[in-house]
């Protein structure tokens, strides 16, 4: 049966204050994030329907806050809280929170793309 540690994910990526050390894992992406600054995702989503988030995420609060925002309501998880959050949703997250993810890796895929294509017009720009 395949694992994955925060030391041992196979791709560690850094954005700007983001860390993402991750594994794919038998159609689920396995995250350790963490956040040195207060971020969302409130730009790069607008390239997608709706302006919200696609993927559903399962996970674990380590350390901080983190807060989705729905259109009709929202939902706060802190350290120690196990959550998940369907899709439709607009995250919200306070620097030094620390959380465990898992996301089916070809929709969390697409929201990536999106974020890709943000960051990239924003530099063009």
């Amino acid at each position: 049966m395949p694992k994955v540690s925060k030391l041992t994910a196979s791709r560690v990526q850094q954005f700007g204050p983001v860390t993402d050390r991750r594994e794919d894992m038998d159609g689920y992406t396995v995250e350790f994030v963490s956040f040195a600054a207060d971020a969302d995702l409130d730009g790069p989503l607008q390239a997608l329907p709706g302006g919200q988030c696609p993927c559903p995420h399962w996970g674990y609060v380590f350390a901080g806050h983190v807060r989705f925002v729905f259109d009709d309501h929202e939902e706060v998880y802190e350290t120690g809280d196990a959550f998940y959050t369907p899709p439709g949703h607009r995250p919200y997250v306070d620097a030094g929170t620390e959380l465990l993810q898992f996301s089916p890796t070809e929709q969390l895929a697409e929201l990536e793309q999106a974020i890709a294509k943000w960051m990239s017009q924003q530099q063009d720009g």
